[in-house]
């Protein structure tokens, strides 16, 4: 682990380094062409109305030139012809302005040019660069528990660089087959329930965080390996009132009239774990309207031709937060559950009497928590349970639950 960790660790450095040389470069670069394109356009700007002038001095000076060698060729000529060439000469002469030259500019207003470079730039780029990057020998947060969970692994991870303050966690995953983490949560808490685990797979896990005001993310966690033996969770197929996803853990209270109690495919809660009810509402202007026979809950058996899990051998909770033990009310009462309302089951056995073919004495403590209230009691049964039966019911459309 050393050793690679290190290996990697100088190509990230290398490659990083690299790509900054080059960036440096290609900035550096893009900024002397700008520079040298200002010196072009002031040298253009400047020079232009000089160069006017220059050309009318040097026409003026032409024709001063031209009429000074006609002047002397005038007083050379012969008597027959000298008259009329002095004639012409003084006409041309008089039309000729010779004492104006046009306006230069003073010296002072002729534009200098001259490059201003502040050598705090190097600086500057020292001084960030002396401070940029830093090696690790930790990350500051490392994965801590794998808990198994139907279809799914509830993933721990903390804090174990004192100094380091997170504001977020980013956890991935990957199949073991895989290449390629992918992100599964992105968040302030520190813990997630990874769904859509196929059982008895192994699966890579990696975390990192980011500090607080901060803007990249720390190293990565020490990657490792969790698996599920237990099977998810699905809801049973066929019946008309309600709409399953593709993976069968959604179920949807459809517009069918018929009514009666959503099961499980399979007993598969077991006493020691937790079963969790997420509840969703399916649209905006579909709503689903609470009955007092509504519940979520667990059951020792599937029965047909029953409307509610508000029967015997069956604990549930309804949607106004009543608690039923074996068809019976409780005095508690939890919150009422609406959109985005989760509810949870858990059970331990507590007393176990002898077991026969007969049956016996089978006692076990319900913690059933919604809203950050719960309450708990003790649920008699007349056999033993190894595994329960979960379901719902709903005499409304609307209502969506998830189940895991």
């Amino acid at each position: 682990q050393i050793k690679e960790s290190a290996t990697l660790t100088r190509d990230v450095l290398e490659q990083h380094f690299s790509d900054l040389k080059g960036t440096l470069k290609k900035l550096l670069d893009e900024r002397l062409m700008s520079l040298l394109q200002e010196v072009d356009v002031i040298e253009q700007e400047s020079i232009k109305p000089l160069d006017e002038c220059q050309k009318l001095i040097e026409h003026g000076v032409s024709t001063a030139d031209d009429l000074l060698r006609e002047g002397e060729s005038a007083v050379d000529g012969d008597v027959g012809t000298q008259n009329e060439k002095l004639c012409n000469f003084t006409k041309k002469a008089l039309h000729i302005q010779l004492d104006s030259l046009p306006e230069v500019p003073s010296l002072v207003d002729v534009p200098c040019l001259s490059a201003q470079l502040d050598d705090c730039l190097l600086t500057v780029l020292k001084n960030q660069i002396f401070r940029h990057g830093t090696v690790a020998s930790r990350p500051p947060v490392q994965l801590e528990e794998f808990v198994e969970k139907p279809g799914g692994i509830l993933v721990r991870w903390c804090k174990v660089d004192d100094d380091f303050i997170p504001q977020d966690y980013r956890l991935q995953y990957r199949k073991s087959t895989a290449s390629h983490f992918e992100d599964v949560y992105v968040g302030s808490e520190t813990e997630f329930i990874v769904l859509h685990i196929d059982p008895n797979v192994d699966y890579q896990f990696r975390v990192c965080a980011r500090g607080d005001g901060r803007q990249e993310w720390s190293p990565w966690s020490v990657a490792q390996t969790g698996r599920t033996t237990l099977v998810p969770h699905e809801w049973t197929t066929g019946l008309e009132g309600y709409s399953l996803s593709s993976r069968r853990n959604i179920a949807l209270r459809n517009d069918s009239q018929s009514c009666g109690v959503l099961y499980s495919k399979a007993p598969t809660y077991f006493c020691g774990q937790t079963l969790t009810f997420r509840q969703v509402l399916f649209g905006i202007e579909t709503v689903g309207q609470p009955d007092r026979r509504d519940s979520l809950g667990v059951c020792v058996e599937q029965r047909n031709g029953y409307d509610s899990l508000q029967r015997d051998k069956a604990v549930c909770i309804s949607t106004n937060g009543a608690v039923f033990v074996n068809g019976k009310e409780m005095t508690n009462q939890l919150p009422a559950v609406t959109s985005g309302s989760t509810v949870t089951f858990d059970m331990e056995a507590v007393q176990l009497g002898p077991c026969s073919n007969e049956g016996g004495n089978f006692k076990l403590r319900v913690t059933i928590s919604s809203n950050n209230r719960e309450v708990v009691f003790d649920w008699v049964l007349d056999q033993c349970c190894g595994s329960l039966y979960f379901g719902c019911s709903f005499s409304y459309p609307g209502w969506k639950v998830l189940v895991f």
